[in-house]
């Protein structure tokens, strides 16, 4: 068969992203990171190299996902992404997983080896997870959580889990989760999207830094807009000043829109993905703690609020400033098109005493020529009569003034005629 060039890439992706079976109890550690374009081939064969069973055998899975053994059994998952990756390392068996010295002495050095992977880590979370809540429980003091920030709640009907979601001493987040009877395949399509749903938080609050730094910028520029839009009507501010400062606003306006576009476009794109994850959880809270959603609801939902509420007012900005730039260039037109009547009203009026003057300039031109006509006709009558001896001499000229009269006008009409024709 002829195949589409992209038939087996989009195949796989349908197949990609699942984590092993989660028997508990295990411990799994997971980092986040915004990966350079540069360092994405340096950290595929960081993992290729580790493999126990060697380099994947599908070029088009291992190029964006890969999973596998790594030493003493512990499993790999690592992912990328379109912002990074996330690379994902499960434990077996019971153990401290918040000492990183206990970790490290459980699975030699690959929790080192996992935290010097390139790029910044956006997020690194340790999860510990027990068959039940009474082998839980005792871990609940260790792991370092505030109190009255403690969230805890059900997720997929019995999945209980623990954690305030802060950054702890060792630079990780702290999660505790009992499987309660969970079927070990269900129990890890659970705990993949709780690190989902937490991933794609942090990444969605990438953008309020942004929003947060562009404000100021933002209240400039629209006070600025607003002084211009009062400066419309000062007599002493001409039209190309006012359109020479609208066109720098708008030219800072594009700059500032392109800068966040991108970063506000994500923070909308992952807001939607903490929702799907949210509601396919299905958290249960639990009586005396916070749950999921009201963790959600109270701290997330604002931040992503800020992020949609600047780019509207981007959006709002740039649409008054073409809005203002129209109308003014719409009364420069008017104002040019004004100049341009009264110009040729000008014009108009100009062409009508240039037409009337060289009317009289005709007239005077067939007086002028007839009289230089009948000038030499007296002429050549005088010299007739002198001939003749006769003194019939003022009579012929006098009976031939009409007729030249006539003929110079009638020759006069027609080289005009013909002057204009040629014009045309």
């Amino acid at each position: 068969m002829h195949e589409h060039e992209l038939r087996r890439r989009v195949v796989t992706e349908m197949h990609l992203r699942k984590w092993p079976r989660i028997d508990a109890p295990c411990s799994i550690v997971q980092w986040v990171r915004e990966v350079p374009d540069s360092d994405r081939r340096q950290e595929y064969h960081r993992i290729q190299e580790r493999l126990t069973d060697g380099p994947a055998d599908d070029p088009v899975a291992s190029a964006s996902f890969v999973a596998g053994e790594l030493d003493r059994r512990v499993r790999i998952v690592w992912e990328r992404h379109s912002e990074g990756s996330s690379l994902t390392l499960f434990f077996p068996g019971r153990g401290d997983a918040w000492s990183a010295a206990s970790v490290a002495r459980e699975a030699g050095e690959l929790l080192l080896w996992g935290e010097a992977f390139p790029g910044a880590v956006v997020r690194a979370t340790k999860i510990v997870v027990e068959p039940s809540d009474s082998e839980i429980e005792p871990l609940v003091p260790k792991a370092g959580f505030a109190r009255d920030e403690l969230i805890s709640c059900l997720i997929g009907g019995k999945v209980r889990i623990w954690s305030d979601f802060r950054i702890q001493s060792d630079g990780y987040g702290h999660v505790l989760i009992a499987g309660n009877g969970t079927d070990p395949g269900d129990l890890s399509r659970l705990v993949q999207r709780l690190q989902e749903l937490g991933n794609y938080r942090n990444k969605a609050l990438l953008g309020l830094p942004v929003a947060q730094q562009v404000a100021p910028t933002l209240h400039d520029l629209e006070a600025r807009l607003g002084a211009l839009g009062q400066r419309v009507t000062d007599p002493e501010v001409t039209d190309d000043s006012l359109l020479a400062r609208l066109s720098d606003l708008s030219m800072e306006l594009v700059s500032l829109e392109t800068m966040i576009n991108f970063r506000m476009s994500a923070t909308s794109a992952y807001a939607t993905l903490v929702q799907e994850r949210l509601a396919e959880l299905g958290n249960l809270p639990i009586s005396g703690f916070a749950s999921l959603e009201d963790f959600t609801q109270r701290r997330f939902l604002p931040a992503v609020r800020t992020c949609q509420s600047t780019v509207d007012r981007v959006r709002q900005l740039s649409t008054a400033t073409a809005r203002f730039t129209s109308l003014l260039r719409a009364r420069i037109e008017t104002r040019i098109e004004n100049q341009n009547a009264r110009l040729l009203r000008s014009l108009e009026r100009s062409s009508g005493r240039q037409l009337r003057l060289q009317e009289l300039v005709e007239g005077l031109s067939v007086v002028a020529l007839s009289y230089y006509t009948i000038g030499l006709l007296s002429y050549l009558a005088k010299g007739a009569d002198a001939l003749q001896q006769a003194h019939e001499a003022d009579v012929v000229i006098a009976a031939l003034v009409p007729g030249v009269v006539a003929s110079a006008w009638l020759i006069v009409r027609k080289l005009k005629r013909r002057l204009l024709a040629e014009g045309r």
